[in-house]
């Protein structure tokens, strides 16, 4: 309380020109005390015909006043400066590099207190207190000091651009209003910045429920980290035992099988955090995003409020996927299966089924589905990436290369070279998933001839090549992995490698 009662006395007992305790203290007319020397250097030379003004309150005077010494006054400060007010006082808060600075202080200006929009100018402390005692600026709009006043000036007609044109998005002056932007919808700055307010409180909104989204998002990564790591101790267990009934036939292979088994883990929490870290990070980008609309949401400055709002009111889609469509325990449960077989198919397992998905989502490729060559019962979603059947659907027209008799589609991308890509479905589903060269007849059933190679999975497993059919054991799963190797005639369905031993043709007729 003290030092609120130190700095009152210094404001009161403080020239507004200087802005030290008063020296020869003077009295002018209207009221306000300067110091002798200040008052006489900002008026200049004394011509008596000259207007002169009081640098606070702005009341002019003609002629020029006598200035007398305000004895009282002059005491009062020899008195404060005796209990310790010194003439310089230490707390006052002048401007800095980054703060606004008073527009009325000369020498070494104050930090502004307030910013005025009618006069363009900011204020310290003592210097605006004219805006409290005039009855005519106690009517200014005072916000919070700010740099960019400039900017609420219009650049040809020198006047306040309190109008918002809806035509042009801009603020302009009332001249404008009447010139360049005569007949457009136009209102004013603060009926539009409440528009825009309701606007960025929705975004608010967003930016709140994105958080919410990623915490979620996080918090099943990290239960689906755990469930990896479960899952592939788990794998390791049941890979140990069933290796010490075939100790002799597989000792070489156990240790190769196990490496793999880790690298699979490792692969997939690699992921599952490097995922987690993204989220986390937009999280921290988000809550940043959201204190600095709330911030933005509070400026009293209607102008500079929407000149900001474009930039600060857009919200970027998040590009993270927290979770790939890969179902990250399902290559442990393959090992397990396959090593349950491998007493039977020994030298076929350990060649080949135990390959882990890890070695082939090097080839990964996307597929997008062809609504060019789907069924007319065939519907699409998630960009063409997903199907079902709808026997309502009479959207498309006809094409060459539409399938007819059944349901079936093509993919949009030639497939060349090797190619990997998983297909999901339900369990309880009559599924063919295919590969087929683009110029397969479209009035037949994949499978059902020479170009073209599908795996019917219902309940069962069935490989059909040219109407052959041959069945694959294979534990029942919602998820089927498909490997092409394109020059070499190999494609891998269910982790098993079936080999076609058919030279595929030298044209561009590519593997859809």
């Amino acid at each position: 309380m003290a030092h609120q009662g130190n700095r009152v006395d210094e404001l009161k007992f403080s020239c507004s020109i200087c802005l030290d305790l008063l020296k020869d203290p003077v009295i002018i007319p209207c009221g306000h005390n300067y110091c002798m020397k200040c008052i006489k250097d900002t008026w200049g030379e004394e011509d008596q015909e000259k207007t002169h003004s009081c640098p606070q309150c702005r009341r002019s005077f003609t002629p020029r006043p006598e200035l007398l010494k305000n004895t009282m006054l002059a005491e009062l400060v020899e008195e404060l400066k005796k209990t310790g007010l010194q003439a310089a006082p230490a707390d006052l808060c002048y401007a800095g590099a980054e703060d606004v600075a008073c527009d009325d202080c000369t020498g070494r200006k104050l930090r502004a207190a307030k910013s005025c929009l009618q006069c363009v100018a900011s204020y310290c402390e003592q210097h605006l207190q004219h805006h409290f005692e005039s009855a005519a600026l106690k009517k200014h709009k005072l916000v919070e000091p700010s740099k960019k006043l400039q900017e609420n000036i219009c650049s040809r007609h020198d006047e306040v651009m309190k109008i918002f044109c809806r035509t042009d998005q801009k603020c302009i002056c009332i001249v404008c209003s009447m010139d360049d932007h005569k007949g457009h919808d136009t209102v004013s700055a603060a009926t539009e910045r409440a528009e825009k307010q309701k606007q960025l409180a929705q975004s608010r909104q967003n930016v709140q429920q994105r958080i919410q989204d990623r915490e979620k998002d996080v918090k099943e990564l990290q239960q689906e980290v755990e469930s990896t790591n479960r899952s592939a101790d788990e794998a390791v267990e049941h890979s140990e035992k069933i290796f010490t009934q075939l100790i002799r036939l597989v000792e070489t292979r156990r240790s190769d099988v196990k490496q793999r088994i880790r690298s699979q883990q490792e692969l997939d929490v690699s992921l599952a955090k490097e995922c987690q870290e993204k989220l986390n990070q937009e999280i921290t980008e988000l809550k940043k995003k959201d204190a600095e609309l709330e911030k933005f949401s509070l400026t009293e400055d209607h102008t500079q409020f929407l000149h900001s709002y474009p930039s600060l009111s857009t919200l970027t889609e998040s590009t993270i996927s927290p979770r790939p469509n890969i179902d990250r325990l399902q290559a442990f449960k393959d090992v397990t299966a396959a090593l349950t077989a491998v007493r039977d198919l020994m030298q076929l397992v350990l060649r080949e089924k135990l390959r882990l998905r890890a070695e082939f989502l090097q080839y990964s490729r996307q597929i997008t589905l062809d609504p060019k060559t789907a069924h007319s019962c065939l519907v699409f979603s998630e960009e063409n990436r997903k199907a079902k059947v709808d026997d309502e659907n009479t959207l498309y027209l006809r094409h060459p290369d539409r399938f007819t008799p059944y349901p079936q589609v093509l993919s949009k991308e030639g497939l060349t070279g090797r190619c990997y890509w998983e297909v999901e479905m339900k369990k309880s589903e009559s599924v063919r998933v295919a590969v087929a060269y683009k110029s397969v007849d479209r009035s037949g059933t994949l499978g059902y001839n020479k170009k073209s190679w599908a795996l019917r999975c219902h309940g069962s497993y069935i490989f059909y090549h040219d109407s052959q059919g041959t069945s694959i054991s294979g534990p029942v799963s919602s998820r089927i992995g498909v490997f092409l190797d394109h020059s070499a005639g190999i494609s891998v369905l269910l982790q098993r490698l079936i080999r076609h031993h058919e030279t595929p043709p030298q044209s561009p007729d590519h593997i859809h």
